[in-house]
């Protein structure tokens, strides 16, 4: 199944009432790599072990919002808390990028629950240098000592072959662990996530940045010794960086559609997300089970707590409202259903993609959001599971696993 990335447009984010508190620490550490205990510490307020932000049972719901048109707080106010806002970010970081991470930070701060902060390394691998590394824990634990929580989810899907870090084994893991000595070393409450995409079509061939035959790196991905890279190959166990340095795993899961080429409204086969995430989907896509077990592997075989980061189900805007909400309907009743509480213990957060925007892939808008339309959120509002945990404003000062 061919898959090609949505593309992120840049936004400055709108700024919340806890911003300046928060940006202030940030315009401090700017450009330096000082030690985040040389800004004085709220004690009340710092979060000190990534222990913390993984409840104890039950799923944070999260949100990934689009910044420049929305505040947490306005999204909170459709009745849904979010208890993770996701947020982007360049690595190494620009002064744009420092400005949106501490206005990111700030709402969080107010709203209660984390930030999962995705990080990306947009110049390449090898601009992730020891210093790079440093200032970035420096920054975090600024921002863990002022009372915000971060999961750091760095250079995701790097198994694509559509990032500029992708699918370059070696240099990734050496890049991953850099980071994460750094963030555990000086800010011990933020968390590392290794995040690949989805392996159903992978080595994902044709991608700028796919493994070149007769290099290391294709040596490395060639799993089963064939010479060839195929859907046979493993897609994620060569980027693996080791259980040392990472605290979550996570992978996103999109339905958008049933078959290639995507861009029409169709209802999502059922089983569809439980399937993909055990690596046993055979459908309208095609057969992709020779894709592994992600649960099973790194959520039960390595005894990490598992995240979707993103998620949400195919609209074209403008159709009809009522298939609108008969596809995303039926995506979050499997998503957010009994039998993902019951299989998934491990399973501790879903985050959804709360954008409409336009999708290059099907040269159209699509409408992934839950709580723009009236009838969509009180749909959502109605299906609620009483195993989703939301945030809450005194969870900054607070922290308590669920």
């Amino acid at each position: 199944m061919p898959y090609i990335p949505r593309a992120r447009p840049a936004h400055a984010l709108r700024l919340s009432a806890a911003f300046g508190a928060v940006v202030s620490v940030v315009a401090l550490l700017a450009g330096c790599t000082a030690a985040p205990d040389s800004v004085p510490p709220t004690v009340s307020c710092a979060v000190t072990a990534t222990a913390d932000l993984v409840p104890h049972a039950g799923v944070l719901f999260g949100v990934n919002l689009d910044w420049g048109a929305e505040t947490l707080a306005e999204f909170s106010g459709s009745g849904l808390r979010p208890a993770v806002a996701v947020s982007f970010s360049g690595l190494p970081m620009s002064a744009d990028d420092r400005a949106n991470v501490g206005a990111a930070a700030g709402q969080v701060l107010s709203n209660g629950g984390e930030l999962l902060l995705t990080l990306e390394p947009r110049a390449g691998l090898a601009a992730i240098t020891p210093a790079v590394a440093d200032d970035l824990g420096a920054l975090l634990g600024a921002l863990n000592n002022r009372g915000v929580p971060v999961v750091v989810r760095f250079a995701h899907e790097m198994n694509g072959s559509w990032y500029e870090w992708g699918q370059q084994p070696t240099e990734y893991v050496a890049a991953f662990r850099r980071v994460a000595d750094a963030v555990k070393r000086d800010a011990p409450g933020s968390a590392m996530m290794w995040a690949p995409n989805y392996g159903g079509g992978y080595p994902f061939a044709g991608g700028a940045y796919a493994a070149t035959p007769g290099t290391a790196d294709f040596t490395a991905l060639d799993t089963d010794g064939d010479g060839t890279l195929t859907i046979r190959d493993d897609p994620y166990l060569p980027y693996y960086p080791g259980d040392d340095v990472v605290d979550w795993v996570g992978m996103s899961l999109y339905h958008w559609g049933s078959a290639y080429p995507w861009g029409e409204d169709e209802l999502p086969e059922p089983g569809k997300f439980a399937a993909q995430l055990t690596g046993t989907y055979v459908g309208l896509a095609g057969d992709e089970t020779a894709t592994p077990d992600f649960y099973g592997v790194y959520g039960d075989g390595h005894g990490k707590p598992v995240a979707i980061p993103e998620t949400a189900a195919l609209v074209v805007s403008g159709g009809d409202p009522a298939l609108e909400l008969a596809i995303k309907q039926a995506w979050w009743r499997q998503v957010f259903s009994a039998d993902t509480a019951t299989r998934f213990p491990r399973l501790h957060m879903i985050n959804w993609f709360e954008w409409e925007k336009y999708e290059t892939e099907i040269g159209a808008r699509v409408d992934w959001t839950l709580a723009r339309s009236t009838a969509v959120r009180a749909a959502f509002l109605r299906d609620l599971p009483d195993w989703l945990i939301f945030g809450h404003p005194d969870e900054s000062c607070a922290r308590k696993a669920g």
